[in-house]
């Protein structure tokens, strides 16, 4: 029987997820496991490590149920980025909570090194600006509090590894211990250029190499899996972070090509092609995918919160009896000239970067009400959206690359036609809504293929993109720039 399914593993900030694809693209069947969170202080953030790894395993299994296993022709893994685990090499068990990309213990230690002139060493070197969303500090953080952890990791016997190497670490039963170029330039100890581990920055973390994984291609080989998992031996054929999959799921293969992906938080990516743009609108560099000698980039702009406004809105003030009730009640909003809510919970970060930054409402007058506030909710994505979308445009500018013509979007907030259309409405740009907007898992799976054989290559894949709805601008541009106008002022407060 022909190998002509791929089983995509999508390991969130919220949930872990499968989802098994057609060759065609298409979604056949998927699971998903509900993911907890732990605050064990201001500004903290964990996950236990244990927990995603079972979850993931259940998710494979019931999304394969009544798939012989022998037309399954790889797996692809993509991952919540920068959140860091440490694990002991014998055992398999984690040493610590994995420490997840939105915590800010760091932020001193970053403020430290930003004083001793490392901010733009670290810019140079690896695209991204110095801050505790990246690993390299957590990773410090967790050498230092974990008792007798250093000593272990110099002999090797504690492994470290971003989500995307934990699971193929135990996919492989203990086999592999690697990681793609996407997750680990996202590491804040990637030489972008050389697409290898700094060592000036290992030393200056104090980290040891031997807990390092390999870096490889993000169409490459990761081993198979362990035979006891499946009842087979599945290969790992494709890994990058959840942001990047998105873009090769969205078939963002051109110099130019942009697209937003609405999930916990928000990540805009551009492709800047073979070529290293690094911003100056403070925003990131980074690796979009390497395949063979193709190494392709991207700038990023990351937004920390976007859904998990409306989680929050759902579960602490009860407004919403879930997040598929936010658009209904958001329509019935009256006009609230002046409202705005900037949702920075763990700080601001691009283009902002500011980690101290906390969230705040403004404007409020006594009839306003829920449907004000949950439409100012979804209006604080669209303008954070269109912050990054103008520092990309001038980054674009100066790269001379093209003037951004659309915006694809995914994920799960652009089911809501509503936030689709208020979006087009607050950036000025056409949004254009692809059929499968699980883009992160669909990349995954499209990398797995291009190791497969079963997509011969990029515009292989583009060919099987298929747009579901546009959304064109109404608002008149005068109204639209004095709305953000108000908006750029209220941030300004909060700064």
């Amino acid at each position: 029987m022909k190998r002509s399914f791929l089983l995509a593993l999508d390991q969130g900030t919220t949930s872990t997820r499968a989802i098994l694809f057609g060759a065609d693209g298409q979604p056949r069947r998927s699971h998903g496991v509900p993911l907890r969170q732990f605050y064990p202080a201001n500004g903290w953030v964990e996950h236990d490590g244990a927990e995603i790894w079972q979850a993931a395993l259940t998710a494979c299994r019931r999304a394969m149920l009544g798939t012989p296993k022998s037309r399954i022709a790889a797996i692809g893994v993509t991952n919540q980025r920068e959140t860091t685990l440490i694990w002991d090499k014998a055992t398999g068990k984690p040493l610590h909570h994995a420490i997840v990309w939105q915590d800010r213990r760091t932020a001193a230690r970053c403020d430290a090194l930003k004083a001793k002139g490392w901010d733009s060493k670290i810019v140079r070197k690896t695209g991204l600006l110095l801050d505790p969303y990246f690993s390299a500090t957590k990773l410090e953080w967790l050498l230092k509090n974990v008792k007798g952890a250093k000593a272990k990791a110099r002999r090797g016997d504690i492994l470290f590894g971003t989500m995307d190497t934990w699971l193929v670490w135990n996919l492989t039963g203990g086999k592999v211990h690697a990681t793609d170029v996407s997750n680990a330039s996202r590491t804040m100890l990637l030489n972008l250029k050389t697409l290898d581990w700094d060592k000036e920055l290992l030393k200056l973390f104090g980290i040891p190499r031997a807990m390092l994984p390999d870096v490889r291609d993000s169409a490459g080989d990761f081993g198979v899996t362990d035979k006891k998992l499946f009842g087979a031996a599945i290969p790992i054929l494709g890994v990058a972070g959840d942001q990047q999959a998105a873009s090769v799921g969205q078939a963002c293969f051109a110099p130019g090509d942009v697209k937003s992906t609405y999930g916990t938080g928000c990540f805009v990516l551009v492709n800047t092609g073979a070529a290293i743009t690094h911003s100056k609108n403070r925003l990131l560099a980074t690796s979009l995918y390497r395949r063979g000698n193709s190494k392709i980039y991207a700038i990023e702009g990351s937004i920390f919160i976007a859904g998990a406004v409306v989680q929050w809105l759902r579960d602490a003030l009860s407004v919403i009896p879930n997040s598929r009730a936010v658009e209904a009640l958001a329509r019935r909003a009256e006009p609230a000239e002046g409202l705005y809510f900037i949702p920075a919970f763990t700080g601001l970060g691009a283009p902002y970067w500011n980690p101290t930054a906390r969230a705040a409402i403004i404007g409020l007058t006594r009839d306003m009400g829920k449907a004000e506030l949950a439409r100012a909710a979804l209006d604080a994505v669209c303008y954070q959206t269109r912050d990054l979308l103008e520092a990309i445009a001038a980054d674009m500018r100066g790269a001379g690359l093209m003037k951004l013509r659309r915006l694809k979007v995914d994920g799960g907030m652009v089911a809501n036609d509503g936030f689709c259309q208020r979006l087009a409405d607050l950036t000025g740009l056409p949004v254009e809504r692809p059929t499968v907007i699980e883009t992160t898992a669909l990349g995954a799976a499209y990398l797995a293929g291009l190791g497969a054989g079963i997509f011969k290559d990029t515009k292989d894949i583009a060919a099987h993109w298929k747009l579901d709805k546009r959304f064109i601008p109404v608002l008149k541009k005068r109204e639209r720039d004095l709305l953000y106008q108000g908006w750029r002022q209220a941030v300004a407060r909060v700064l």
